[in-house]
């Protein structure tokens, strides 16, 4: 069976729409799945089966009363993104700096002007379906972060930091 990693977008941040690991866990189940483990307390899950965003989104609000959006990755998609990382000095000196946004799907015409005129001081590559972004400054005082809406982009995002996205391979790998 299929080992995917799903991305909860926008859950545990500053306190607001509370999804607990248990909710997460039981919203993968009741969409089908199966093995779910959870990383952190933000949003991060790994499981086994059939899988599609609609379907563990719809399972979420079910489960929790969340309306949350999913982006979703097999080991293998996860992998390819990993190796496709542009900033391999970065991750290797500074991985919390180093963040890959997920999307749902391709950017939009508009989203990719608007990243290509991007002048801050972060390092920002534009993949088929993530962004790989360092920020080297930090990203509490990125202007970047404002800019990456859906409506901006054209697709839902979400980013984990480097660190985080070889656990959530590295658990996906042994799940599957």
């Amino acid at each position: 069976m299929t080992a995917y990693v799903a991305f909860v977008r926008g859950v545990n941040v500053g306190g607001n729409k509370m999804l607990s690991s248990a909710a997460l866990k039981a919203a993968c189940e009741s969409a089908g799945s199966s093995d779910a483990k959870t990383y952190l307390n933000s949003g991060n899950v790994v499981f086994r089966g059939k899988a599609s965003a609609a379907r563990l989104e719809k399972a979420i609000h079910d489960v929790a009363g969340i309306d949350a959006r999913v982006i979703l990755r097999t080991a293998d998609e996860l992998r390819a993104a990993i190796a496709a990382n542009p900033f391999y000095a970065e991750a290797k000196s500074d991985p919390s700096h180093l963040l890959i946004t997920f999307l749902s799907g391709e950017l939009s015409a508009q989203g990719k002007a608007m990243l290509a005129a991007h002048a801050g001081p972060e390092k920002l590559h534009i993949g088929k379906r993530e962004l790989y972004i360092y920020f080297g400054s930090g990203m509490a005082q990125s202007k970047l972060n404002a800019s990456l809406t859906e409506k901006k982009l054209g697709a839902a995002a979400t980013g984990r930091n480097w660190n985080t996205v070889n656990a959530l391979l590295a658990m996906a790998e042994a799940c599957g």
